[in-house]
C-alpha cells in the first residue's frame, strides 16, 4: 500500500501542516502524537484488522510536541526526541500495563527530519541538516542498531519519497549551498549517496517530488515552470519520455492542493492510479479524488475529525481515511472510487458530500529529462548526469 508522506512546508512550496498520522509501508500500523496540551504521548494504530484500535504508548513524562515518530511494520514505534541540540532516538512498544523502549543512539544535530517510512518496512531514515549539507541517517534496522551516517548531501534538502520497493532509491529535493531554485534530485543509498539530477523542468525554476509510486512509476510534483512565481502541482512517469503535465483541474483559486496518497499495484498503468489530494482553503479541509487518465478533479467533504493529510489506498481502489472524535478515538473511513471511466461514486460515510468536478484539459506540457535508474530530467533516455 502506499501510505501518506510528510508534506512539505509552506517555504518548500507545499501545504502548512504535517500529517497528522503516519502509516507504515504495509498498511498494518500507523502512529501518531496524541493527548492534548502538554499532555502528549505517542499512539499505535492497527489498521489490518476487522475494525482499526489504537494503542498509547506513554513514557515516564510527556513527549515535547516537536517529537517524532514512525511505525514499523513489526508493530513497533520509532520516537525522535530532541535533546540539547541532537535528536535521540528509541523504539516503543507496548508491554502490559507500560511501554517498553529500546534506545537506538542520537544524531548530533539540532535540525533533524524522519522521513516517511522506508518501502521494506524494517529501516528508518531521517535528514539532519547541517551548514552546507544534508546528513542522510539510518536510525533504525541497521545492523550496528544504533544511528548510522549513510550519506552526506551538498546543500539543503527537504521532502523525501521513495522511488523502488527496496528502499535503495530515495528522491529528494535540494537547493545548493549558494542559492538558486530547488531541484529534485534522486539518492543511491547503496552507492554511497551518489546524487542524480532527477528532475530539472526549466533552469530557473523549483522542482519538486511530492510524491512517488514504485509500482506504476508515477510521480506528482511541484513546479512554478508553467507559471513563474506560482506554484503548480503536476505529473509525470518516472522512466517515460512523455513531458509533465499540469493539469488545470488540480489549479483550484485560494486552494492549496497536496497529494497524500497514491494507488499501489497498478503497474505499468500510471494514468489509471487513483491520487488522494488534500485540499485546504479558509474555509477548511477537505479530499479530492483524482486520476490523471480523467482529468477531472472530484471534491468530497472529510470525514469529521479526519487526521488532515493521512490516508493510504488499498490496491483493489479503496481510499481510507483516518478519524478521531469524541464519540470514536480511532476511527478508519472508507471511500470506495470507481473505475476510470465511470464517475466516481461518494463517500460511504455520513460526512460525504456530492463531489464537485472540474473537467477543464490539461494545462502546459513540458518535456523532462531522463536520467538512469531513475529518469526524469530534461530530455530523453540517453544516460546517467554525473552525480553532484
Amino acid at each position: 500500500m502506499t501510505a501518506c508522506a510528510i508534506e512539505p512546508t509552506a517555504e518548500e512550496g507545499g501545504a502548512v501542516s504535517r500529517a497528522g498520522l503516519t502509516i507504515a509501508a504495509n498498511g498494518a500500523y500507523a502512529a501518531r502524537l496524541a493527548g492534548d496540551g502538554e499532555a502528549l504521548y505517542p499512539e499505535r494504530w492497527t489498521l489490518d484488522g476487522p475494525e482499526p484500535y489504537a494503542v498509547p504508548l506513554p513514557a515516564a513524562q510527556p513527549e515535547d510536541p516537536h517529537a517524532q515518530v514512525l511505525p514499523l511494520v513489526d508493530g513497533r514505534v520509532l520516537i525522535g526526541r530532541r535533546a540539547d541540540g541532537r535528536c535521540v532516538f528509541s523504539l516503543l512498544y507496548p508491554t502490559g500495563p507500560r511501554t517498553g523502549e529500546l534506545p537506538l543512539g542520537a544524531v548530533e544535530s539540532g535540525s533533524v527530519r524522519l522521513l516517511p517510512p522506508s518501502p521494506d518496512g524494517a529501516c528508518a531514515y531521517a535528514l539532519a541538516a547541517g551548514a552546507h549539507s544534508t546528513g542522510v541517517w539510518l536510525v533504525a534496522g541497521g545492523a550496528g542498531g544504533g544511528p548510522e551516517h549513510i550519506a552526506e548531501i551538498d546543500g539543503h534538502c527537504t521532502g523525501g519519497s521513495w522511488l523502488d520497493r527496496t528502499g535503495r532509491m530515495l528522491a529528494l529535493d535540494r537547493r545548493q549551498a549558494g542559492g538558486g531554485p530547488v531541484k529534485a534530485v534522486a539518492v543511491d543509498l547503496e552507492r554511497g549517496g551518489e546524487v542524480t539530477a532527477l528532475l530539472q523542468i526549466a533552469e530557473g525554476s523549483d522542482d519538486r517530488v511530492l510524491l512517488a509510486d514504485p509500482d506504476s512509476g508515477l510521480l506528482l510534483i511541484r513546479s512554478d515552470a508553467p507559471s513563474p512565481g506560482h506554484h503548480r502541482l503536476g505529473w509525470g512517469v518516472l522512466g517515460s519520455t512523455l513531458p509533465v503535465r499540469f493539469p488545470e483541474c488540480l489549479r483550484l483559486p485560494d486552494a492549496a492542493v497536496t497529494p497524500f496518497a497514491i494507488q499501489p499495484g497498478q503497474t505499468l498503468t500510471p494514468e489509471t492510479c487513483a491520487v488522494g489530494l488534500r485540499i485546504d482553503a479558509a474555509s477548511g479541509s477537505w479530499v479530492g479524488l483524482w486520476r490523471p487518465a480523467e482529468r477531472r478533479l472530484h471534491q468530497l467533504a472529510a470525514p469529521r475529525g479526519w487526521l488532515a493529510g493521512s490516508g493510504l489506498w488499498s490496491r483493489e481502489g479503496e481510499l481510507r481515511l483516518p478519524y478521531v472524535t469524541r464519540g470514536v478515538p480511532c476511527g478508519l473511513a472508507r471511500i470506495v472510487t470507481a473505475a476510470p471511466e465511470e464517475p466516481v461514486p461518494h463517500a460511504s460515510t455520513p460526512s460525504a458530500q456530492p463531489e464537485g468536478a472540474g473537467g477543464e484539459p490539461s494545462g502546459h506540457a513540458v518535456t523532462p529529462g531522463v536520467c538512469k535508474p531513475v529518469p526524469l530530467q530534461q530530455a530523453p533516455l540517453t544516460g546517467r548526469t554525473a552525480p553532484g
